[in-house]
């Protein structure tokens, strides 16, 4: 989900969004001895605004073109081309709205949808003993609107 070599590694579109991404680019690359090393095919644009399960569901409609498009013209792989940067896979503990700047509202709607997908560690608050898991974010002329899951929290 990155314009390879661009975003080589872990958690690409996390990182994209936390580094202020607005777009990015699919690559169909072919599997090479290291990850994310491998020659392209081809490379379609890929909007990074709404929620990550918004994003993933844009991306599946998108991957399904590249790959008829792979499948109907056998384009020939390239090398990639220019410096890598990689990204490291995110842990849980990243996904804790205390590290979001204090006051920045952006910060938090980005944290917030950008873990609003299935299987990924929702972004979170912890306090006197209770966790606040956060949902379906969106940005409002009065503020931050979400879903909120309320519980204790998990013993160790």
């Amino acid at each position: 989900m990155t314009d390879l070599p661009y975003g080589r590694g872990g958690s690409p579109l996390q990182n994209l969004i936390e580094r202020g991404h607005s777009s990015t680019m699919l690559s169909a690359l072919r599997c090479g001895a290291g990850l994310d090393t491998g020659d392209i095919y081809i490379k379609q644009p890929l909007s990074l605004h709404g929620s990550a399960e918004e994003i993933f569901l844009r991306a599946d409609g998108v991957i399904e073109q590249m790959i008829e498009q792979i499948v109907r013209e056998e384009p020939i792989a390239t090398p990639q081309r220019g410096d890598p940067v990689l990204f490291s896979r995110r842990t849980p503990a990243m996904s804790n709205l205390a590290s979001c700047p204090e006051g920045d509202l952006s910060s938090w709607y980005d944290q917030i949808r950008m873990l609003d997908a299935e299987g990924y560690p929702h972004a979170f608050l912890e306090a006197h003993g209770i966790r606040l898991e956060f949902r379906r974010v969106s940005m409002r002329s009065d503020g931050l609107h979400a879903d909120v899951k309320i519980m204790p929290i998990p013993p160790n």
